[in-house]
């Protein structure tokens, strides 16, 4: 926001101001290029707040972003300029506003009209503070009469409406799963991700990360599928003053991101690789797998990204992880040494992240078509500088957290034609799950002879 856009926090003079105002920033960020994790992240560090009023930024920023074809189909319907040739930041602010009278239930709606026409006032575009006003008292007026955007006919552009999903990845969920598959995606894309924690079994049990938690209000529990795998009940809170948190007892990981590391059948005294590392996370898991008992190398193209991994392994107390920036298409050259010298490599690929849309909610609106063919030739190019690093009877997993298959399973099948001295000793594709919550990620076990 430009500083005549912007008014000093301490200046709002009307409770819950502050959260939308923040929110309102974050979504303007994200309409600028930053990724919307990030913009989030520093925005709650700038401002001091309340944990209600960090958890209202929150649902806002992303909700909003989420909803963002479904918001902008009602400001076409209201409004008299389509929402494509509104002023950029007239369109973020009223889209917060619609966020709050079309899915938010515990808003009134004094406070998400009041508040938006406080927050036009204070900016350059103070004269359209009546356009604001009239929008949303119109929005008011037809959800409680009931009504309903208008949805095309054609089952695939109606889903996507409906869902606020784009229609190129509808149209191919609905060629590769089937209708009512790509409704489940839909459905679980849109839903607010569980906070999944993972222990580190280095310093803490579950059980007793588990109890600490409890003594604080903080209700967790086991995930069924990670034996290190805590899930948490309600809101969070600030993390970072949970106990066991600067401790290392635990870390935030979700649950199908769990499941990764214990592919590789890391064993105390491997050398392993993690070839796309930061931030960290599976790194640090397969450092608890071994006991802290080998060498594990966390190799990023990102010099920033592996100071957070640094950090991280710091405060987990993880001892035998080195981090070298690097690009791992080709670091046979820089680390010649490195020729078969590993008995365990992780590609944790650079992907177009759709399968954890729900966690990543602006990543719907940043892929296209063109980018996943450009990955896809970058997964390629990994794949095959990586491999000569693996020693004979050593153990490759390739992971993403996609579900499309040109990055997958289509990947993987060519790497094999072209390496016949590569089995395939297992594959999975894990789809985001509307019912019990996980990203979507597809993982393949390769062994070499």
């Amino acid at each position: 926001m430009t500083p005549s856009a912007s008014v000093a926090a301490a200046d709002l003079p009307t409770p819950g101001l502050l959260p939308r105002r923040v929110a309102w920033e974050v979504l303007q960020a994200v309409a600028a290029g930053a990724y919307a994790d990030v913009a989030l992240e520093r925005a709650l560090r700038k401002h001091s707040m309340s944990a209600a009023d960090r958890g209202l930024v929150t649902e806002l920023t992303y909700g909003a972003i989420r909803q963002r074809q479904c918001l902008d189909g009602w400001l076409d319907r209201l409004g008299k300029v389509p929402a494509s040739k509104q002023p950029p930041l007239l369109r973020w602010l009223l889209h917060l506003g619609l966020y709050q009278i079309l899915r938010m239930d515990r808003i009134p709606a004094a406070a998400a009209v009041n508040t938006a026409v406080e927050l036009v006032k204070s900016s350059k575009l103070a004269r359209l503070a009546p356009v604001v006003n009239g929008i949303l008292r119109a929005a008011l007026r037809a959800r409680d009469a009931g009504e309903l955007l208008p949805l095309p006919q054609d089952s695939a552009a109606r889903l996507a409406q409906a869902e606020s999903l784009p229609l190129w990845l509808i149209e191919q969920l609905f060629a590769w799963r089937g209708e009512e598959a790509a409704q489940a995606f839909a459905r679980a894309s849109n839903q607010v991700p569980p906070l999944d924690l993972r222990i580190n079994r280095l310093r803490a049990s579950r059980e007793s990360v588990q109890q600490a938690l409890a003594a604080i209000g903080v209700e967790s529990n086991p995930i069924e599928s990670c034996p290190d795998g805590l899930f948490v009940v309600g809101s969070a809170g600030d993390l970072c003053q949970w106990p066991g948190y600067k401790e290392g007892h635990w870390c935030v990981q979700d649950r199908t991101a769990q499941l990764v590391a214990p592919l590789l059948d890391p064993q105390p005294g491997d050398r392993i690789l993690d070839a796309c590392a930061a931030p960290g996370g599976k790194a640090s898991h397969l450092v608890e797998l071994i006991g802290g008992r080998g060498d594990v190398w966390a190799v990023d193209r990102s010099a920033g990204r592996l100071k957070r991994l640094a950090a991280n392994a710091d405060r987990l107390g993880v001892d035998c992880l080195n981090a070298l920036a690097a690009d791992a298409t080709d670091l046979l050259a820089l680390k010649p040494d490195w020729h078969g010298a590993f008995q365990r490599i992780l590609v944790d690929a650079p992907c177009s992240g759709l399968g954890t849309l729900a966690r990543h909610a602006d990543a719907r609106w940043r892929i296209t078509p063109l980018q996943v063919e450009e990955l896809v030739i970058l997964q390629a190019k990994l794949l095959e500088g990586l491999l000569p690093l693996l020693s004979p009877g050593g153990r490759m997993v390739y992971a993403t957290c996609t579900i499309h298959p040109a990055e997958n399973c289509d990947q993987i099948q060519a790497f094999l034609c072209r390496h016949p001295e590569l089995s395939l000793s297992d594959q999975q594709q894990i789809w985001p799950d509307p019912e019990h919550g996980g990203d979507g990620f597809y993982t393949a076990v390769l062994d070499l002879s």
